[in-house]
Parts: C-alpha cells; structure tokens; sequence
C-alpha cells in the first residue's frame, strides 16, 4: 500500500494517534467515517480476550458504512502494538491483527521483524514511530514500511528533537511514508507538516477532547483549559521520557517541578506510583493552546478539514501576489 493507496479515501492527511486508555471502537471508528486514519493501542482492550471483540466491531461497523457509503467509503484503521520485551500479550494480539487483516500497523518501542512479516503476509503496513534518526534507520532496516516521527511536544512518550531538524534528517534518505507527530493541533499545523516533507500529520491530544474518547470528564475539561505551559516532560512514570499535564500530577500528590528520574531500562507502564500512571496521570502534548471546547470527532475533524483548506488558499494567494509584483 503505497502514500496514494494510504491516502485514497481521506479528506485531510492526518493520522490520530493511539492514545493508552483513551482511543477506543468508537474513537477509531469516527475518525475513519470522517475521513483521517483512526488508531488505537491493542493493549486499551482489557481482557485480552475483548480485543478480538474490539476488531470485529471496528471491521464489520466500518464495512457497513462502506456498502452504505460507495462514493465516499471511511478511511483505514490502525492499531498499536507495543513491540517491547514487557509486553506480554505481543504474540496473541498479533495473531488477532493477522485474523482481521488490519490495513495499519503502528509499532513502538522496539523494531521487530516477525512483527513487519505478520502484517506484510496479508497485505498490510507498518508505520515505526520514533523520536531519532537512530531509531529510523534500523526501523527501516528491519522491515518497516514508515515512519512515525515524534517531535518535541507531542503528547505521551515524545522525544526533543525539533521537528524542522528531525524530518529532513530522515528524509535525506528515506522517501516512504513518513508522518509528523509533535504540537500538532490545526490544519495550518497538518500544511506545515507537509511543507517540511511528511505525508501525514499525526495528532493526538486533541482527540482527547472529544466526545468518543475514554477519558474522564476532567481529563476533557483540562485539554480545554490547559496551555503549554502546563506540560511537564519526565521519565518518572514509565521509565520513557513523555509529556504530561502538570494538575493531574499535582491532583496525584506529587510536584511536577521536582520529579525524580526513573530507571530507563526497568521500562514500567504501570509507573512508580502503580496504577495511577496513565490513568490519572494525563499524557497531553503541547499543541493544547487552540482546544477551547469538547466536541463530536467528526466536528473537529471537520473544523481541522476547513482550517486545512484555508491554509492552502492563503497559501496559494500569497504566492500569486509575489508572482504579479
């Protein structure tokens, strides 16, 4: 599947990233009927034994509203695997990933190849997501069809890299599908995005603040007041360097100015404060600044659709104004 073949039936090129928790069925499957590639983490079904349930609802939804829709059928889905030692449960849901021939594969931390030749034995593609030029190449070498590339101020595990430096590194010798995650929140963002060389866009937080979303309702209203002041990068809660909003922190005893440092290779997504880390510890990413309220997906993917388009006709103007002086 090529960028052409990705980008066939969506109306803005945008992936919404899988969100731990949060993304879910009905999250995914909005955003594919609105016309952006929807994802979400294997590891949200729970049991294990719901994530074949999840896919079968995901794969017969999305299905019916193609027949029902042949002129404008929904986007493809992704899903995410965690790829790293301490997730158990790699094998079984891949073998379910493989059962429903999912289009998308998202991989993170870690780059393997058994993982590439699952989804490349039906037909399907892998994207790596990564925050280095490092991690790209032996993405790549391994097998991986994409990128991910994870700037500085996306939500969750991020890197520091800017994203100016980080998508011409990799692109200087890499010319497949490659995608841009990092403080992405408009459709000026999703324009630059492409201007600097990516063919998607890759948004996470803002998802957080829609109506589909499982997230509690003051983790929603946080997204909405929150700016970027308010992120706090630590490795503290996983052992991987990740943004967080710091009120949840402070809601949970700790103080977001003063974090210790975890240990990086006792990687844990419980986190040392147990179960709180992820679930009342809020991934966000910096690109908040611009959410002023919760809403549909499909609104916001409509509202992201029109500031998109409005980009390109400033664009275009301004261009034609050079031109003629």
């Amino acid at each position: 599947m090529n960028i052409m073949e990705l980008k066939k039936n969506m109306s803005i090129p945008v992936i919404a990233s899988p969100m731990f928790i949060i993304s879910n069925p009905k999250t995914v499957i909005a955003q594919c009927k609105a016309g952006i590639i929807g994802s979400m983490p294997s590891l949200n079904a729970r049991p294990a034994s719901q994530f074949d349930e999840w896919l079968a609802e995901i794969t017969e939804e999305l299905a019916d509203y193609n027949a029902k829709n042949p002129d404008k059928p929904a986007a493809p889905f992704a899903i995410n695997q965690i790829v790293h030692r301490s997730n158990e449960r790699l094998q079984e849901d891949m073998e379910i990933c493989v059962k429903y021939k999912v289009p998308i594969l998202i991989t993170s931390l870690g780059a393997r190849e058994d993982v590439y030749q699952a989804a490349h034995s039906y037909g399907g593609i892998v994207l790596h997501d990564v925050i280095n030029n490092m991690f790209a190449k032996k993405a790549i070498e391994k097998g991986a069809d994409g990128l991910i590339a994870i700037a500085a101020g996306a939500g969750g595990h991020a890197g520091l890299k800017s994203p100016f430096a980080l998508i011409q590194e990799i692109r200087e010798w890499f010319d497949g599908p490659l995608a841009l995650g990092g403080s992405i929140a408009t459709g000026g963002s999703v324009l630059a995005a492409e201007a600097m060389g990516a063919d998607f866009a890759y948004i996470g937080s803002p998802f957080i603040a829609t109506e589909e979303a499982r997230a509690a309702e003051e983790y929603k209203q946080a997204i909405v007041d929150a700016n970027s002041d308010d992120i706090v990068y630590s490795n503290y809660f996983t052992g991987v360097h990740g943004n967080y909003l710091a009120p949840s922190i402070r809601a949970s005893g700790l103080d977001p100015d003063n974090l210790p440092e975890s240990d990086p290779t006792k990687m844990n997504f419980g986190g040392d404060v147990g179960k709180k880390a992820w679930k009342d510890i809020w991934g966000c990413g910096q690109g908040i600044g611009v959410i002023d309220k919760v809403q549909p997906t499909k609104d916001y993917i409509t509202q992201l659709a029109d500031q998109y388009n409005q980009a390109k006709d400033k664009l275009m103007c301004n261009r034609r104004n050079i031109a003629s002086r």
